[in-house]
């Protein structure tokens, strides 16, 4: 049975799509169907893919008006084993348009209601606003992944979230659940890292990944190679974080990280912990 996520954080610069992608790439990479849905009018998450925007023919967009079906508009990325539907500003058209229409906020669902099958999991990259295109991504999905930065802000703008997901679950989507709560860009030795998470921990035991994104210059550069981490540096510590993050994500959903490989392997299985992915670097 396949897997709808929703990769949502209304504040921007949380690592929304540089999670979206890595962990598409990733789960694609233990050889589950991925397909990864760029709804965001910026399309960095189908240029971090390797596709250029601006040359799309069709794009999600196009789909969500009905103007064509989803097997017109994705794209299979051979080298990467995975798919991706994309998005560039056109997008911003259909956030328009569907607010007036009826049922609007349930176009992505019926876009997805047959394609759905053909996939173990599907990661959306929302847009960094509670919009009508994430709207749209959270009443197709199953579960919210929520990146986050371990600052202040990014305390307060997570209550907003959980009352829109709250909303969300009483209207629309009623199965929403909450696949987890991800630790981005993460510091150890900034104080404010370390208080912000052990308050995430204290309130949402359970609901926060073991594993933690470190900060990390090889993220970074991935997208202007059109790469996912573990492609362009297999071996640099956010990359090893992603694949251990999908491994914790596979064992959530009770199957096993088989395919990941070697030093993934071992990153998985610990949970996905930077002090590892550090030691695998340095040993090799």
């Amino acid at each position: 049975m396949s897997r709808i996520i929703a990769v949502a954080n209304q504040k921007g610069g949380v690592g929304k799509t540089t999670t979206s992608i890595n962990l598409a790439a990733s789960l694609a990479s233990t050889r589950r169907r991925t397909l990864l849905i760029d709804m965001d009018a910026q399309g960095n998450a189908t240029m971090g893919l390797g596709v250029d925007k601006a040359a799309l023919e069709r794009t999600g967009c196009d789909m969500l008006l009905d103007e064509v079906a989803f097997a017109d508009v994705v794209i299979d990325l051979d080298d990467l084993g995975l798919s991706l539907l994309p998005g560039n500003g056109d997008m911003t058209a259909a956030e328009v348009q569907l607010r007036g229409q009826r049922d609007g906020e349930s176009a992505l669902r019926r876009a997805l209601a047959q394609a759905r099958d053909g996939y173990d999991y599907i990661v959306i990259d929302c847009p960094p606003a509670l919009s009508m295109l994430t709207i749209n991504a959270l009443a197709a999905a199953d579960g919210v992944l929520i990146p986050m930065q371990c600052e202040y802000y990014a305390l307060e703008g997570l209550s907003a979230l959980l009352d829109t997901l709250d909303t969300v679950r009483s209207l629309i989507n009623p199965d929403l659940a909450m696949t987890g709560l991800l630790r981005t860009m993460y510091d150890p030795r900034n104080r404010l890292s370390c208080d912000v998470s052990a308050q995430l921990l204290e309130h949402f035991h359970g609901q926060v990944f073991r594993t933690i994104i470190p900060r990390n210059v090889r993220l970074a550069e991935a997208p202007s190679y059109g790469l996912p981490a573990y492609k362009y540096d297999p071996g640099s510590r956010g990359a090893q974080a992603y694949l251990a993050l999908a491994g914790e994500m596979l064992r959530r959903d009770g199957e096993t990280p088989d395919g990941l490989g070697g030093r993934a392997a071992a990153a998985a299985a610990d949970g996905g912990s930077v002090s590892l992915a550090t030691r695998l670097r340095q040993s090799g």
